[in-house]
């Protein structure tokens, strides 16, 4: 599926200059396609040509724009579901002088893990007590993520006097307070419009960001439940064979003659 810029975007730009196929632009701004111009997908913030997205399949493991969204506004677009095959089909139509790989980089290769084996484990035997386990029963698990707070966020500044960049959390941006550029020194403002507006974008981005921390501590402590259960069973399966084979290899008491 191509990847779309939800409405969280905050127009920082730094999207653009890093997409290998040329398909984000700002707000506002007509895109080149077939070569023609076409209207804009959005006049509010920077969006992405899905005709010219292929999500960086053939460039890199990762997507470009996701990586450097401050504010992860980069997602794959759940209305348009598109597989690995048709978007390396795309790089190599919009990009015909390159040479693509059937192997090239892709997030889908990254993403892919080996499928585990269905024998049960009491038939896996001494086998699979020699296959090397990561953790002993009963290791920890992972530890859960915390929720996110809006307060802790980092608000990108530019500053307009010198075009420096920094940083400021949002907890010390609230209005009246006075800030200053560590790079020329002068002084920024919050105003109230900008303090409100940000809260309310930090605030459906906690949202939403809070819903994947949950799912992902869900899934760490079920994955901690089956490991344990797992090795309890390959253990038990061990256990169980080495005491045959030791039943096996002792040779019966010889009865004496005298009963």
């Amino acid at each position: 599926m191509a990847t779309v810029i939800t409405e969280e975007c905050i127009n920082c730009g730094a999207c653009e200059p890093e997409c290998p196929n040329t398909a984000i632009y700002q707000g506002g701004v007509e895109y080149d396609w077939q070569s023609a111009k076409h209207a804009a997908l959005s006049e509010e913030f920077f969006y992405i040509v899905p005709e010219k997205c292929t999500e960086c399949v053939g460039f890199f493991d990762y997507e470009a724009c996701a990586a450097v969204c401050p504010v992860d506004c980069c997602i794959p677009d759940p209305a348009r579901p598109e597989t690995e095959a048709v978007l390396l089909d795309r790089a190599r139509e919009l990009h015909p002088d390159k040479q693509f790989a059937d192997d090239a980089p892709s997030r889908f290769s990254k993403s892919e893990a080996p499928a585990a084996a269905d024998a049960p484990a009491a038939e896996a035997g001494v086998a699979a007590a020699a296959a090397p386990v990561a953790a002993p029963a009963g290791a920890p698990a992972v530890a859960a993520m915390p929720v996110f707070d809006p307060a802790d966020f980092d608000v990108p500044i530019l500053c307009r006097s010198c075009d420096g960049n920094y940083a400021v959390a949002f907890q010390h941006l609230s209005p009246g307070k006075i800030l200053r550029c560590p790079h020329c020194g002068v002084s920024f403002n919050p105003g109230q419009r900008m303090y409100l507006a940000i809260a309310k974008r930090l605030d459906a981005y906690a949202d939403r960001l809070n819903v994947e921390i949950d799912r992902h501590n869900l899934q760490v402590e079920l994955e901690q439940i089956l490991f344990e259960e797992n090795i309890a069973d390959i253990r038990t399966a061990t256990e169980r064979e080495v005491g045959r084979l030791v039943l096996e290899a002792t040779e019966p008491p010889k009865k004496s003659i005298f009963g």
